[in-house]
């Protein structure tokens, strides 16, 4: 996947500037596919060259106008083509920590359960975020149609990997005592 693809699915879901795009990703697309603001202003750049999308100049009273994108049809059949074709399959998981338990005979038990440790705290900060935005935006799920279950149904598979990950964690911590070998 493209940046480009994701700057539509956000587009295509609502009309925005380049600022409010940075600001939707790292609120929400963000947790999923990661861009820096500079980069978003380039591939917006280059999609507007393609034809993918259009921006009109909005005035704002005291500022200088802004540019608000809106997909335009060949952005859209971009789109329905990318959805279309096969996704990349992204092999097994390349994880360091992965890599450092599986040495742990060879290194510092300790440090490496602190760093289990701190992986854990990251992971379960943001599943509880997760779950804030799953309560605050999607309170009936079993409602929900269209654009609102993709959204859904995409926080539930992020739902679903940062609990697993922090179980792993805990499964980790319980089978590396502090002390010992095992």
């Amino acid at each position: 996947m493209a940046l480009e693809h994701a700057l539509l699915v956000s587009l295509s879901e609502r009309a925005g500037s380049g600022y409010e795009l940075a600001r939707r990703f790292d609120r929400s697309i963000g947790f999923f596919w990661s861009a820096t603001h500079q980069q978003i202003y380039r591939v917006l750049g280059r999609m507007a060259e393609q034809g993918w999308i259009s921006g009109e100049a909005v005035a704002q009273s005291g500022r200088p106008d802004k540019k608000v994108y809106t997909v335009a049809p060949a952005g859209r059949a971009e789109l329905a083509r990318w959805i279309a074709e096969p996704s990349e399959d992204l092999g097994p998981l390349r994880s360091e920590l992965g890599v450092k338990i599986r040495g742990a005979a060879h290194g510092d038990r300790a440090a490496l359960r602190a760093e289990v440790a701190r992986h854990r705290e990251s992971h379960a900060q943001r599943l509880e975020v997760y779950r804030l935005i799953e309560k605050r935006d999607f309170p009936d799920p079993a409602n929900l149609s269209g654009t609102a279950l993709h959204q859904y149904l995409v926080l539930r598979g992020g739902v679903r990997v940062e609990a697993g990950f922090v179980e792993w964690c805990d499964e980790v911590l319980a089978a590396l005592p502090p002390r010992g070998e095992r």
